[in-house]
């Protein structure tokens, strides 16, 4: 029998390494970034072409390298960081990466152009598809410059699996925001097609989230800070109204490298219990100082996730902290009270004397001596619509969202039907309260109507080509570079369903013209959310968009809560509650009714 193991040619092995390392073009910047830094690098440029597929540089003012360095750095297993295995452990710069230049030369056609400050003369070197082209002497300044063109050319599977140009340009800017953020004293540039797209001068961390998010996110965040032996702690974590469901800005960072870690997430959102909605996520920029040795982050080939040794008690640690935040935060609030129109309340004087007031009153009055005073009698409520509340309910009692469980499916109409002759009641003028066989049903008004009002606006939006309506005053918007990179891509959709944004340069867009019928909306605050909902997405956003003008719309236009409602009005919302698609939720995911069990109120009463 013959046999069948052999040694993979190196051009091979290379090419298995590179589908390791080098995932898309956001994986060469990261790569290359990160070696310019660990080279002591001042200033750093990266230019893209095509979202990275033309072309890549990298151009940093470090160390530089010789010309036998160049050479063995595109070999496999060639570092300057490690030299016994032990070493693994105790890294403190980017850590250890053996296969990311010849990964990279593997897939690509590279040229390096490299100088050490003690050499007259550099190095300029031609890799393509792991072979070594030229090598020559050239005439260049200090440090070193990457040119990565066609990448992927050799491999034409991966190549077309590439996303979008606007995809990877996103891809390509979020692992430069994670370089930048960690670095504030180094300046980077990142030009994408010849036009610039960060230009982040060396400041501190405060300075550089505000260059990198824009000066917005710099009123939304609050410092926190705390040292420990296990570890230290620092950095921002938003206020509580900075909080919102999509396009947080989310960021945990270990000795200089970015991390994800949802279980310390969970710890900071800890810290906002019963301080936001549901389901909101507030930004955070954390940076945690650990011994090197108790975290390993070498169990993931993107090294982006890092096991700790002690998680609890840096969970711990982090909670305290950003509850320590947030606490001085809330500490000293300010009251900013309107006193325009108002009266004068007079300064209190303690030597200034005041009668004490008369009260006359008939002492011969009986209130019980007429005619006993009559009880009201309860209003019956109008007959409802009980083919559409049945209809809903046989809609809504699926295994999904039901109302009821699965089991009572066959007498949940029963159940209601049952009770059609009593009154609704209003609580509080926030909620509808109505009896039912299985006990007392209980409905949160605002968000009932939102959820009829939701599924009526989205009907009318889609498919419908909507005409602008001009603002008096045009509000700004001011978007992140990747958000703004979205935007463009966008923003023939959102023409067309009726909006008109100018750009006013620096990333900042003027909303001149709204979608008629939007009056009163947080034009702001919509166009983010829009732009928000189609980060990551690569198909259409004329549906997300719709749902937001919806929801939005929906929130604006429902009754508010403590409107006090005739009982036919009740009456109404019922009905339309149960004709609609969902009857627990809203869009964005709130109860909208629950049911008090008859069992509950005799336990109560019992």
């Amino acid at each position: 029998m013959s046999d069948v193991i052999q040694l993979l040619p190196d051009s091979v092995a290379n090419q298995i390494a590179a589908g390791e390392v080098i995932q898309r073009p956001a994986s060469v910047i990261k790569e290359l970034v990160e070696n310019a830094v660990d080279a002591g690098a001042h200033h750093i440029d990266v230019l893209v072409t095509d979202a990275g597929r033309t072309a890549i540089q990298v151009i940093d003012d470090g160390k530089g390298m010789s010309e036998t360095d160049a050479r063995l750095a595109f070999e496999r297993h060639a570092t300057s960081k490690i030299r016994k295995a032990d070493d693994l452990f105790t890294l403190h710069t980017m850590g250890f990466r053996g296969e990311a230049l010849p990964s990279i030369a593997a897939v690509a056609q590279v040229e390096l152009r490299t100088r050490q400050a003690n050499d007259d003369i550099g190095t300029h070197l031609s890799i393509s598809a792991s072979r070594v082209t030229g090598q020559e002497p050239c005439s260049c300044p200090v440090g070193s410059n990457f040119l990565v063109e066609n990448l992927f050319f050799n491999v034409p599977a991966r190549r077309k699996f590439l996303k979008s140009n606007t995809t990877e340009l996103n891809n390509i800017i979020t692992a430069f925001q994670r370089i930048v953020l960690v670095y504030p004293d180094i300046s980077f540039t990142l030009r994408s097609n010849g036009v610039e797209v960060f230009n982040l001068p060396a400041s501190n961390v405060h300075k550089r989230i505000a260059d990198v998010f824009g000066k917005k996110i710099d009123q939304e965040i609050i410092p926190l800070g705390v040292q420990t032996t296990l570890c230290n702690v620092s950095g921002f974590v938003g206020k509580p109204e900075s909080a919102k469901k999509r396009g947080v800005r989310q960021f945990f960072f270990v000795n200089g490298r970015f991390m994800k870690h949802p279980y310390f997430n969970k710890a900071v959102q800890s810290a906002f219990e019963r301080l936001i909605s549901t389901g909101d996520q507030v930004p955070y920029f954390i940076y945690f100082e650990v011994a090197p040795e108790n975290i390993d982050v070498n169990i993931h080939p993107t090294k982006t996730e890092i096991k700790f040794e002690n998680e609890q008690a840096v969970w711990q640690i982090l909670a305290a902290a950003v509850k320590d935040a947030v606490g001085k935060f809330s500490e000293v609030p300010t009251i900013d009270f309107d006193t325009e129109g108002r009266p004068d309340i007079p300064v209190f004087n303690p030597s200034a004397t005041a009668s004490a007031p008369k009260v006359n009153y008939d002492k011969s009055y009986n209130p019980f001596k007429n005619n006993a005073v009559e009880m009201p009698q309860m209003q019956t409520s109008a007959p409802r619509n009980w083919e559409s509340l049945y209809e809903g309910l046989r809609r809504e009692t699926g295994k999904e969202n039901s109302l009821f469980p699965a089991e009572e499916e066959s007498t949940a109409a029963n159940d209601i039907i049952a009770e059609k002759s009593l009154a609704h009641y209003q609580y509080k003028g926030t909620y509808i309260m109505t009896a039912v066989k299985s006990g007392l049903m209980i409905i949160d008004q605002h968000r009932a109507h939102v959820r009829i009002l939701y599924e009526r606006y989205l009907e009318q939006l889609r498919g419908k080509h909507r005409m602008p309506q001009k603002e008096l005053f045009p509000e700004v918007v001011h978007f992140s570079p990747s958000e703004a990179v979205t935007l463009q891509r966008v923003l023939p959709e959102i023409t067309n369903l009726g909006f008109e944004l100018t750009d006013m340069g620096d990333n900042s867009y003027a909303v001149n013209a709204v979608p008629a019928g939007l009056e009163g909306i947080d034009v702001v605050k919509l166009v983010t959310a829009m732009v928000d909902s189609a980060v990551g997405h690569e198909s259409s956003v004329v549906d997300d968009i719709n749902r937001s003008l919806a929801l939005s719309l929906a929130r604006n236009a429902a009754i508010p809560q403590g409107q006090v409602l005739s009982n036919d009005e009740m009456e109404n919302i019922i009905n339309s509650l149960f004709a609609c698609g969902n009857v627990n939720y809203t869009p964005d995911g709130k109860r909208i009714l629950a049911i008090f069990g008859q069992q509950d109120i005799d336990r109560l009463l019992g």
